[in-house]
């Protein structure tokens, strides 16, 4: 039988999504230890994404096969597994799935958000979750330079560790800004995410927001297609996956 699970987890203490030998602190590796436990054999599992060390997720999409024989129903699988998995990793939702899906290769989108902490702002409760600014961002000029961005590119710039088998080439299908009292939070939709793209892409629009670059930059960069012409990672902390998209 096929689940499929939407998994809620703060990446704090974790080193990403991934299962690494060796290592026991990744979200993966959690889960599979329980679901191991129950099931009576190994089990693994296939997320939609692979978020780095220390990314959040609202809503990661992971599905697992479990024998026939295994006797709990979708909801009291869900039960289990929060009973038994840290305060820090939760399951939102347990349900059948066809036997032929999958949650990465069978994924059309996925939303990511990063949430930057305004430079005058002391909430000390977005603290932990944002990048916190030294000074105002030109909000203006982020738009523009995000309006650049947006379509189908090679965003070999904005990616680490690209590899020369693979398409460095996405589409962004969206790069919203906005402002709250206390965060500016940048949200990005597309139909998949190199390594570090989120972070980078972030990165380089805060430059941009403190007058360190110009938007009109983002074209070269673009065209270099190497990652040394864009700007900065931004921190792990900031970012979350907020959802991901099926047909």
């Amino acid at each position: 039988m096929n689940y499929r699970m939407k998994v809620q987890y703060d990446g704090t203490r974790y080193q990403g999504w991934q299962r690494q030998p060796g290592s026991r602190a990744t979200i993966q590796g959690k889960i599979e230890e329980v679901l191991s436990r129950q099931a009576g054999r190994p089990v693994q599992i296939d997320g939609a994404g692979r978020t780095d060390a220390g990314v959040h997720a609202l809503e990661q999409i992971a599905n697992v096969h479990l024998p026939d024989t295994f006797a709990a129903s979708a909801e009291e699988l869900r039960a289990v597994l929060n009973e038994y998995l840290p305060e820090d990793i939760r399951i939102l939702q347990v349900e059948r799935a066809g036997e032929r899906f999958h949650s990465r290769l069978h994924a059309t989108g996925k939303q990511y958000r990063y949430h930057l902490m305004k430079w005058d702002s002391e909430d000390v409760f977005h603290r932990r979750y944002c990048w916190k600014m030294t000074e105002p961002l030109d909000i203006t000029g982020m738009r523009e330079a995000a309006g650049t961005l947006m379509g189908e590119h090679d965003f070999k710039s904005f990616c680490t560790k690209a590899s020369k088998k693979k398409s460095t080439v996405r589409r962004l299908t969206r790069i919203q800004i906005e402002e709250t009292e206390h965060e500016i939070l940048l949200t990005y939709e597309g139909s998949g995410f190199l390594y570090n793209m989120v972070r980078i892409l972030t990165g380089t629009l805060v430059e941009v927001g403190t007058g360190r670059r110009s938007p009109q930059e983002m074209t070269e960069i673009l065209e270099r297609k190497e990652r040394k012409y864009a700007g900065e990672t931004a921190p792990a902390k900031g970012l979350f996956l907020v959802k991901v998209y099926y047909d």
